[in-house]
């Protein structure tokens, strides 16, 4: 298991606090300072255990029976954001804004689905295809933002009779200042909007009005930015390569859906509320995942 992670030369337990320490948010060179391992070692670990969570979610996670879904996409930028993209001195693949477009299960918090790519329609029909796959044979209700994409994507890929779905439209307005302060002033800046107004919008199927939400989703938006450094806003922790941004995502959905437990779930980890693990996962349990695709691919 160590030596197939190339972390021969560590004992077990460091390549686990490694995984650990950038699941829980910190950078790659803090990892580095923390765990006494050069930057290329971290590099080199994201990069194995990425490809294998990446194959490990793929065949593992689909089939469930999610009764309701709530999907969202998330910004990001990888090596400049777009505007700079033009601008930048050492131009790298995949450059400027990117968007991670996830489906949750809003009962037992499994993340289904997810997508690191544009914004556009060619991503919206690919996730929305994939949420398919990894749901068939049953009816679900789904719910998303006021995105034209969403609702092209899902007539295209579903018919009336295997999907309800509805749009949360919800209009912000300024957060408002203090008297006398600038207007450009820090609590105007990075105060979340005021919530105005919230329309429910029945799309295809027949939504039941009380899941047409979008909360749990919002709340692992949160999560995502909070524990993953590369969406963590206004610091240096942006990715620097497309790849490298995809492995630590991946590695992310795994350890959220199989480590991380959920007092409103029991104590549980969504894998486990889902009937995909029996028992919660560690970071030594990702290291074994390598064993795992390569039994699978025998097989």
């Amino acid at each position: 298991m160590n030596n197939m992670l190339g972390m021969n030369k560590l004992p077990l337990a460091t390549p686990a606090q490694i995984l650990s320490l950038l699941c829980e948010g910190a950078s790659m060179r803090a990892v580095s300072r923390l765990a006494d391992v050069s930057i290329n070692t971290v590099s080199k670990l994201l990069e194995d255990a990425g490809r294998f969570c990446a194959g490990f979610h793929e065949v593992k996670v689909r089939g469930g029976k999610a009764r309701h879904v709530q999907v969202d996409e998330l910004w990001s930028f990888t090596g400049a954001k777009q505007k700079n993209v033009a601008a930048m001195k050492k131009p790298v693949d995949g450059a400027g804004d990117t968007w991670t477009w996830t489906a949750i299960d809003a009962d037992t918090r499994l993340i289904i689905s997810w997508l690191a790519s544009s914004r556009g329609m060619d991503a919206a029909q690919a996730f929305i295809n994939d949420l398919k796959d990894r749901t068939p044979n049953h009816r679900f209700q789904m719910t998303t933002d006021g995105r034209p994409e969403y609702l092209l994507a899902v007539v295209r890929s579903f018919r009336d009779s295997e999907i309800d779905y509805a749009e949360l439209l919800k209009v912000f307005g300024s957060s408002g200042r203090q008297p006398g302060s600038h207007p450009k002033a820090a609590e105007s800046r990075y105060s979340p909007g005021r919530l105005l107004s919230i329309e429910k919008i029945p799309r295809v199927g027949w939504p039941i009005d009380k899941y047409i939400s979008t909360s749990y989703m919002e709340r692992w938006n949160l999560t995502l930015r909070m524990q993953n450094r590369r969406f963590t806003r206004l610091t240096n922790g942006f990715s620097k390569k497309f790849e490298n941004h995809r492995h630590m995502l991946a590695l992310t959905m795994v350890y959220y859906n199989f480590c991380r437990k959920h007092r409103s779930l029991g104590g549980k980890t969504p894998a486990m509320a889902s009937g995909l693990s029996d028992y919660v996962w560690t970071a030594s349990d990702l290291l074994a995942l390598d064993m795992w695709c390569a039994q699978t691919a025998a097989a």
